[in-house]
């Protein structure tokens, strides 16, 4: 009888993103007894730029992503026609880059594969140079996949770090700035002071639709720094991105029972279905996967955590419903607005998708800020249960 042949690796993981690259640096920090490889065609990381609240990531597993933090401020502000206000829960912020170094600290060169894997099996990578990978397993983390039977609106967002000539005068972010014309839906600015004279400036749009227009937004970036009296010196960097905001849909539909091949990050459905954030289930799946490699059920486990994350979701999902649903496009900003008049330890559980059936009955109490029939019709459109 012949014996099977020993894989190349332990584990492949096929994409270096947040969710891969976090990965990678669990399983080389905890589990450095096994062969891991992390497949990516481009850059580790990206070009991205990660933020979350202390209260996202759990007390243990902060130590996966503090080494990587390159900004931190005690508080935030948001700001909206009717309403403004400072809340003092701490703000940190990723950039790829350090990601990208970490990972390169991580694993040795020739354990970061740079080519486009083209089939995965969950014991095999192939590569579109017709090159093969085998793995004891092989982890999916290539970002967004096929979402055409899922009910989703979009977040879109283009993000440029700017100099600002004697400085911008920001002591901490303001993670939403929607006293700003309403465009293509919920509309807002999102400013994090890096230093004295660096600012990044987002411009998010909450859309109906994945439509950008790249070069429009840079002339409102612009028009948005002008009116802060901002005299722009230099753009240092630019993000562009895209993230789904879920209303309803069957997870079955986004991993089938039948992909036998485990998978991580956005591609199993870990993000937040109202912000469409990911950092926090990617904390939480990579600080797990030290332990959960070792499981002859290893993709079935992931796969059943991934569904029972999806369920958790579904007040978020009624959320998002209301937001596309209820309110017009330009009116989109009042239920954000009236959601800040809320507690911060709500609010604080809300963004780490920990809400308590307290806070859900809080959230949809009183006069709601979307015509009320919209809201039951939103609500009965869906199977968000």
């Amino acid at each position: 009888m012949t014996a099977a042949p020993t894989p190349d690796c332990d584990i492949a993981i096929v994409g270096g993103g947040l969710a891969g690259g976090l990965a990678a640096l669990a399983l080389a920090g905890r589990r450095p007894d096994l062969d891991v490889r992390l497949v990516e065609p481009g850059p580790v990381g990206g070009n991205h730029l990660w933020s979350f609240f202390d209260g996202d990531v759990a007390p243990g597993d902060h130590w996966l992503v503090a080494p990587l933090i390159g900004h931190r401020w005690e508080g935030y502000d948001v700001a909206f026609p009717g309403h403004r206000r400072g809340l003092a829960m701490p703000y940190n912020s990723i950039e790829s880059e350090a990601l990208a170094r970490a990972v390169a600290a991580a694993l040795p060169a020739e354990r970061v594969i740079a080519k486009l894997a083209c089939e995965l099996t969950p014991g095999r990578v192939r590569f579109d140079d017709g090159g093969v990978l085998t793995a004891r397993h092989v982890i999916d983390a290539r970002g967004v996949g096929d979402l055409s039977a899922i009910d989703c609106g979009w977040q879109k967002f283009v993000g440029q770090a700017v100099r600002i000539e004697g400085g911008h005068g920001l002591d901490r972010p303001i993670v939403m700035d929607a006293r700003v014309e309403q465009i293509d839906g919920y509309r807002f600015v999102y400013c994090l002071p890096f230093d004295a004279e660096t600012v990044f400036v987002e411009d998010t749009y909450y859309s109906d639709d994945a439509d950008l227009d790249v070069a429009a937004v840079r002339e409102r970036i612009a028009d948005y720094c002008a009116a802060q009296g901002w005299a722009v010196d230099a753009v240092a960097r630019e993000e562009v991105g895209w993230l789904p905001v879920v209303m309803g849909g069957d997870f079955a539909a986004l991993w089938p029972a039948e992909d036998a091949v485990a998978r991580i990050g956005v591609r199993a459905g870990r993000f937040h279905a109202t912000t469409g954030y990911s950092l926090p289930d990617a904390v939480r799946t990579a600080a797990a996967l030290p332990t959960l490699v070792d499981r002859p059920d290893f993709a079935a486990k992931l796969r059943a955590d991934a569904a029972a994350a999806w369920r958790r979701q579904r007040f978020y999902r009624l959320l998002a419903a209301m937001l596309f649903r209820a309110a017009d496009p330009a009116e989109r900003y009042r239920i954000f607005e009236r959601f800040y008049r809320l507690s911060p330890a709500l609010i604080a559980r809300f963004y780490a998708g920990a809400s308590t059936r307290r806070d859900m009955m809080r959230v949809l109490s009183g006069r709601p800020p979307v015509a009320v029939g919209r809201a039951i019709g939103a609500i009965k459109d869906l199977k968000w249960l």
